[in-house]
């Protein structure tokens, strides 16, 4: 029995051979080409630093000694004129104050007065003025300004301003009472410094 073997048909096998370098070439074109797709790849960063700005408003009772009294408890007690703890009807005390922003302050503000008389005080009236310095007496509350303004601005680190109170006892002052004022200094950040 004769085995006859199979001839490859030369245009065959050169069909294939053609494959295989068209498959090697496609091989090496496609890593040429990552080489240089890598070679052209650039690059662009940027980053931001950020914090936040810094505000607070601080007050003094004899415009130099400037300190934070940030609740009510902490209130700083004004020097109202002798006797404030012992008035009779139509008497009448004065007291300075002044407000400026904290000095590592980054932003201006806008400050807005409340005050709130104890209930106990019946007959008992409390005012102010803003003043050009402090100081506070009947002659400065008299040569004050804005009486009773509801706002005022602190525009920069170097603005300071002074406050005259004045507290009036009326005729229907009861005797032996004791009772508090508490005026609030309520301050909103408005521009950068």
């Amino acid at each position: 029995m004769t085995i006859e073997r199979a001839e490859t048909a030369p245009d065959a096998r050169q069909g294939w051979t053609k494959a295989r370098a068209v498959l090697a070439g496609g091989l090496v074109l496609g890593v040429g080409a990552a080489i240089t797709l890598a070679a052209w790849t650039d690059d662009e960063w940027a980053t931001g630093l950020f914090g936040s700005g810094t505000f607070g408003i601080e007050g003094s009772t004899d415009g130099t000694a400037f300190a934070d009294h940030p609740t009510e408890a902490d209130a700083a007690e004004l020097d109202f004129t002798v006797a404030a703890d012992n008035l009779a009807p139509g008497d009448v005390v004065y007291a300075p104050f002044a407000v400026q922003l904290e000095r590592d302050s980054t932003y201006d503000a806008e400050v807005t007065i409340a005050q709130t008389v104890d209930p106990a005080l019946t007959g008992v009236t409390a005012d102010y003025v803003f003043t050009t310095a402090l100081g506070c007496s009947e002659a400065a509350y008299a040569a004050g300004t804005d009486e009773n303004a509801a706002t005022f601005a602190l525009d920069s680190l170097a603005d300071v301003q002074n406050v005259c109170f004045r507290v009036t006892a009326g005729d229907d002052l009861a005797q032996g009472v004791t009772g508090g004022i508490t005026w609030n200094f309520a301050a909103v950040s408005g521009d950068a410094l």
